[in-house]
């Protein structure tokens, strides 16, 4: 350590003691760093360790690093060019961030949504849940020693934004859902790719549950670590795969249905032991629930045929590009929608999803002008990050990794 980083660790365990043991001060423990560089933890994360020998005393999450004010420039913009910036947010969940802003500018403006643009945002948010959990997948069994499931997640993932990139012509920032529905429908091909990939992912995923599920240095790795009951994950705030590990049954698609979720057949995947064991297979049970998911959606796609994809309020939509060649006033509208935007009534909404990680929330505030007063997101990863300390506490130094992974934390969503 340079004398630079022992004056800032000196300086944090001075403004921080109170979270650190008295041995701490005395020097009878060891307090370091690990991160913001180390690649365990997802992300530019710091943890802030201190340890008896190689037992975990206390572990104080520091973050902050990645933080991009994406909350505040949001208000700088109109409605539906700040959509823009909730694809940067939680970067492996682009699809089901612009969902979750698009339904609280709905709320707000009281719009209703084509059902075509219903099934098809339920088979993007799906699939995007299943790019999330094999990027998850790959770097925890990765940390773990499991290299080569990384290879083979990644390998997959790409089936999934190519996808992407057929519909919206980008892989990751789409932009593709906006205020009111879609920015367009679907192109040809579309429902033959997302088969052919429904058909390929399974024996994938036996494949990767014979590499971990019953492999003894896994299970030694995970079984009993960082446990934390359902009560304290509860009281913790604690949602996604990280509670439903603890064997509490909460999934916002279930309990509080948006989309035309209700109409759909799955399953909640519960543990039993609230370990780092639970919190994967849970994960592991919820990629095959998101393939059953989008199988269904593929059929009402099909039964419903063609139709609109975005709402036919002008409030909220531009007119038709066939209409502006032709028509005046809808060339007028289509200058002004994309200059000035639509006015949103005054008021304030707040709109929950079910994210990868957990429970997604939007809390959108109008005052009448086209742009918002006022955004906030409920990210899972910022508050199921707190448990770290929690489940850390009496482990091995080499837990952590283990623990920081089953938590599945993305920084870009929990700093913003």
């Amino acid at each position: 350590m340079t004398a630079q980083d022992t004056q800032l660790l000196e300086a944090t365990i001075d403004e921080l003691k109170h979270l650190f043991s008295p041995r701490a001060q005395t020097g009878e423990t060891m307090v370091l760093n690990m991160g913001p560089q180390h690649p365990s933890t997802h992300g530019v994360l710091r943890l802030i360790v201190e340890l008896d020998g190689e037992i975990i005393v206390n572990a104080v999450p520091d973050i902050g690093y990645l933080h991009t004010g994406i909350e505040k420039n949001m208000e700088a913009k109109t409605f539906t060019k700040a959509l823009v910036m909730t694809d940067r947010l939680d970067y492996l969940n682009n699809m089901g961030n612009n969902l979750a802003y698009c339904l609280a500018v709905e709320k707000l403006m009281g719009v209703e949504v084509p059902e075509r643009a219903q099934v098809i945002r339920v088979i993007l948010a799906e699939l995007q849940r299943i790019a999330s959990h094999l990027v998850w997948l790959g770097t925890h069994a990765n940390d773990l020693a499991v290299q080569s499931m990384l290879f083979y997640c990644v390998r997959d993932r790409e089936y999934i934004l190519n996808i992407f990139e057929l519909i919206a012509g980008q892989r990751m920032m789409t932009s593709f859902m906006r205020p009111g529905g879609l920015w367009r429908d679907v192109p040809a091909g579309f429902e033959e790719a997302v088969r052919a990939f429904l058909d390929y992912l399974p024996a994938r995923l036996d494949d990767y549950e014979r590499l971990t599920k019953n492999n003894p240095i896994w299970l030694d790795r995970t079984k009993g670590i960082g446990v934390i009951d359902g009560p304290t994950a509860l009281a913790m705030g604690l949602t996604g795969g990280s509670l439903r590990g603890s064997g509490v049954n909460w999934d916002i698609r279930k309990a509080m249905p948006y989309s035309g979720y209700e109409q759909y057949q799955f399953d909640v995947p519960l543990g039993s032991a609230g370990d780092v064991y639970d919190r994967y297979w849970v994960r592991m049970l919820e990629l095959r629930q998101s393939l059953r998911l989008v199988d269904q959606a593929l059929a009402k796609l099909k039964r419903l045929g063609p139709g609109p994809v975005i709402t036919a309020d002008r409030k909220v939509a531009p007119p038709p590009r066939a209409e502006i060649g032709v028509s005046m006033e809808a060339l007028i509208h289509h200058f002004k929608f994309w200059t000035e935007g639509f006015p949103a009534p005054a008021g304030e909404v707040y709109v929950a999803t079910e994210s990868p990680r957990g429970e997604l929330g939007v809390f959108l505030r109008g005052n009448g002008g086209p742009k918002p007063h006022r955004v906030h997101f409920r990210t899972p990863s910022f508050i199921n990050l707190q448990s770290t300390s929690l489940m850390s506490k009496d482990h091995y130094i080499a837990d952590v990794v283990a623990i920081v992974g089953s938590i599945d934390i993305v920084l870009g969503d929990v700093d913003r």
